[in-house]
């Protein structure tokens, strides 16, 4: 503590003592330099939003019991509750494109929004996608707004000054300085959303998420999302979506997409740490392996196979199998890519073409209408799509539940459960599970690939 102390006196003294032995403050702004400038330019574009969203909420004895909470969590009577959610939002068109967090608005049936000089707008959502935490509304009747520049969040480093703006606990804007203190954050998920975040230590508190964080020029280099905390304060630990990924957000909405779409990689990979860089001979770990690669994967249509260890993406080092999307998703859908990567002791490049998991062949949706155990049951042929949309491994194959309602939805299934057998038949195709389902008895047996584990549900209607 003593030798930190000492290092910042050190700093703070030593910075004066050179300003007056070279320069001389020429304004009034020089004598009193601060952030102002960059606050004056930046907050007007920060807005404060507030969603509701009505939720069903299911009364139960047993909600709050570890054990039969879930063996009855479809039990009990289903209400309506009205949520409300506060957060804040970014604008980025001077025709009312603003981009928030999924966590805010995701699911609102009302959005109100704030700018800084008092107007308010209603808000529609075009575009979502959870995966990110990101979603993007556009103002209702909105002309002539301030907006903020989008900078390039891959020309950022660490140590850089950066500020967060946005409405914490809701007592109207604020803003919190501080550095941008790491890059690549990937390995962790934070908020609603699963990836590849800037890390800060401004004070990022509730409230602030959706807000901007912005650069010395007044830039956005990210929108916060989350931190870390026991407490619910911050602790100087705070994540922001960096702002390359927020720009091909905010392109498909503009593109009419209500989804984002991720270029397809159809594999599995993982992290080349110290152990398997001895294994690859490797003097330093670096890179991804993929483990697990489908047939039509652009990177097999690449000449890759299983065992490559992925380098870079387009120049840019990947260290992570959620950094190596984030770079394909940043180049966005219907360009191409680069990869380098080590096969043995050989260093190659691929060039490959980034597009949509082909929905081929059709994946043959059915649902059991039939009075039976199953009745309510969506199930559909598995194909490339299939994997992408539900977060399949690429070897996934057979057919999947991807809906429940009715009696189905009692029996102990789940959407993402791989259909093995009915009643000990086994199933291969969509029209065999409707035909199985119409079986007349009371007694019923499911097999079924639950997160890599056979599984046999046994029940009586």
């Amino acid at each position: 503590m003593r030798l930190a102390t000492l290092i910042l006196c050190l700093a703070a003294c030593a910075a004066p003592i050179v300003a007056r032995a070279e320069t001389v403050p020429q304004s009034q702004a020089e004598v009193q330099l601060s952030f102002a400038p960059v606050v004056r330019k930046s907050a007007p574009a920060v807005v404060n939003i507030y969603a509701q969203r009505v939720v069903a909420q299911r009364s139960s004895p047993f909600a709050d019991d570890p054990f039969f909470g879930d063996l009855f969590r479809n039990f009990g009577q289903v209400t309506p509750r009205v949520q409300n959610a506060l957060g804040s939002g970014v604008i980025l068109s001077d025709d009312g494109i603003v981009v928030s967090n999924f966590h805010v608005v995701g699911n609102a049936t009302e959005i109100r929004v704030v700018l800084n000089d008092r107007r308010e707008y209603d808000a529609d959502i075009i575009l979502t996608d959870e995966e990110s935490d990101l979603a993007v509304l556009k103002l209702r009747d909105a002309s002539d707004l301030p907006k903020l520049e989008v900078a390039d969040s891959d020309a950022i480093e660490v140590g850089e000054l950066v500020l967060a703006i946005g409405n914490p606990f809701g007592v109207g804007q604020t803003v919190s300085s501080g550095i941008i203190s790491g890059l690549a954050r990937s390995g962790i998920a934070v908020g609603s959303g699963r990836g590849y975040f800037i890390q800060t230590d401004a004070p990022i508190n509730p409230g602030n998420s959706g807000g901007a964080l912005v650069d010395m020029q007044g830039r956005l280099v990210g929108v916060n999302t989350a931190i870390i905390t026991r407490t619910g304060g911050s602790h100087g630990i705070g994540f922001a979506i960096p702002a390359n990924l927020v720009a091909q957000v905010v392109q498909q909405a503009r593109d009419g997409q209500e989804r984002f779409q991720r270029p397809w990689a159809g594999v599995t990979a993982q992290a080349v740490d110290a152990s398997l860089a001895d294994a690859f001979d490797q003097r330093v770990p670096e890179g991804v392996i993929l483990l697990e690669i489908h047939p039509d994967s652009p990177l097999a249509e690449a000449g890759m196979v299983r065992g490559d260890v992925v380098l870079s993406v387009d120049g840019a080092p990947v260290n992570s199998a959620p950094e190596m999307m984030f770079r394909l998703s940043v180049r966005g859908l219907g360009a191409q890519s680069e990869l380098r990567y080590r096969r043995g002791d050989s260093v190659e490049t691929a060039q490959i073409d980034l597009m949509l998991a082909p929905d081929t062949p059709d994946r043959q949706a059915r649902r059991v209408d039939a009075r039976t155990a199953l009745r309510g049951l969506s199930v559909v042929r598995i194909n490339p799509a299939v994997i992408a949309e539900y977060n399949l491994t690429p070897d996934a194959q057979g057919i999947l539940i991807t809906g429940l309602e009715d009696i189905s939805a009692r029996t102990g299934l789940r959407v993402g459960d791989v259909l093995l057998a009915i009643n000990g038949t086994a199933v291969e195709t969509t029209e065999d599970v409707i035909a199985l389902a119409q079986e007349q008895t009371r007694n019923w047996q499911i097999e079924i690939l639950r997160e890599g584990r056979r599984v046999a549900l046994r029940f009586r209607l």
